[in-house]
Parts: structure tokens; sequence; C-alpha cells
């Protein structure tokens, strides 16, 4: 294992089990939706039809993929503080390995804003320069208890 992996990987699990922090508020508005509905070929009326919403849908207004959620993940974890920032000492490459458990109990109504919430479930050694963690990151709807979305997502850190 490399002097930098090794270092990193006991910080990591240093800290697993707790939640690493919360991000920045986001909105998800109706144009982004719509770039969504095109780029998936996605276009159900519950996304890209506020008229037909309005009438048929249960939630009134248009609502945002759970895909597009899911999408979001990326850029929502940017700006989740990192707790120990030393354990990135070294880092070349990060990369989205996937996805374990996913789920979307709830809807994200067009304008509303989302946030995430990470915590480290665990961290373990995959090559000897290479560190994979899993985190439970919890998408977060402003004004409401239920979360539109909480993945179990895999990263994997390569050390120089």
């Amino acid at each position: 294992m490399s002097d930098k992996a090794e270092a990193a990987l006991a910080i990591f699990k240093s800290i697993e089990g707790l939640e690493e922090g919360v991000g920045d508020w986001f909105e998800v508005d109706q144009a982004r939706i719509n770039l969504f509905a095109d780029a998936t070929m996605d276009h159900q009326f519950i996304h890209i039809d506020p008229e037909k919403s309005a009438e048929l849908s249960p939630y009134k207004v248009t609502i945002a993929h759970g895909f597009l959620t899911l999408s979001l993940i990326v850029h929502l974890g940017g700006s989740v503080p990192i707790p120990k920032p030393e354990a990135l000492a070294g880092v070349f490459m990060g990369v989205n390995y996937g996805l374990d458990k996913v789920r979307f109990p709830a809807p994200v109504p067009v304008n509303s804003k989302v946030r995430a919430r990470h915590r480290l479930i665990a961290a373990e050694l995959k090559t000897p320069n290479t560190i994979q963690l899993k985190r439970e990151v919890t998408i977060e709807l402003e004004g409401s208890d239920k979360p539109v979305c909480v993945a179990e997502s895999l990263t994997r850190l390569m050390y120089g």
C-alpha cells in the first residue's frame, strides 16, 4: 500500500459511520427538467407539461425526474464540506464507481431547492493505491422532512 493511501485509509476509517456534512441548496427549475427530458427522451407530462400536470398529476405541478435528482449527486456533493481534507492528500483522480441502494421517497416539485447530506458508511482499500468510499447520500427538499432521494454512492480515490 502506498504511504498516502495508507494514511488516508486510517483517516477515513476514523470517520466511518459519521455524518460528513451538508451542502448548499440548489434550485431545480423547469428549464433544467426540460433539458433532462430531452437528454433522456423521457417526456412524460408530469415532467414537462405544467398545464396537464395541474389538471391530472397528484402533485399539481411538474416534478423533476427521479434520475435527474440522482444525477445531481455529484454536483450537490461538491458543496458538502470535507471533514478531514488531509485524507485527500496525494489523490490524483477520483472515479464515480457506481451506486448500491437507490430510493426516491418523495418528488422534487419544479422550482424547489435540494441539497445533499453525506454520511460515510465504509472505506476500504481496493488496490495498493485505491480507496473505495461508500457514502449514504440523502438529497433533502427545502421545507420537507422527507428526503427526495437516498442512495449509497461508491467513489474510488486513486493516490499517487
